[in-house]
């Protein structure tokens, strides 16, 4: 059973820095590409980056260029998020999300297949 299961949620002060982890059970996570996305309270949920299968390349959104990495660890099947000098506006709950590498072709919502359940990121004061 293809599960994601994401952690490292919290709250943060304006400036500071989280890292949120992405641990996959039931399939190898190093034959995926994995996306985090994030969604804030009424707003529709968006693409922060993806991590592709081969030569691990990553594409980020450019609200979070040059301060959100994305990075993996095949032999703990898990991926990681990176989120340095946060900012109120990155509050919102956040998503790993996997496809077959075979099948990925941007980081959208719609190409990804498997979600996770979220974890919140509070940033504030």
């Amino acid at each position: 059973q293809v599960q994601l299961v994401e952690s490292g949620g919290g709250l943060v002060q304006p400036g500071g820095s989280l890292r949120l982890s992405c641990a996959a059970s039931g399939f190898r996570l190093d034959l995926y590409a994995i996306g985090w996305f994030r969604q804030a309270p009424g707003k529709e949920r968006e693409g922060v980056g993806c991590i592709r299968r081969l030569l691990t390349i990553t594409t980020y959104a450019d609200s979070v260029k040059g301060r959100f990495t994305i990075s993996r660890d095949n032999a703990k099947n898990t991926v990681y998020l990176q989120m340095n000098s946060l900012k109120p506006e990155d509050t919102a709950v956040y998503y790993c999300a996997a496809v077959p590498g075979t099948r990925f072709r941007e980081c959208v919502v719609s190409n990804m297949e498997y979600w996770g359940k979220g974890t919140l990121v509070t940033v504030s004061s």
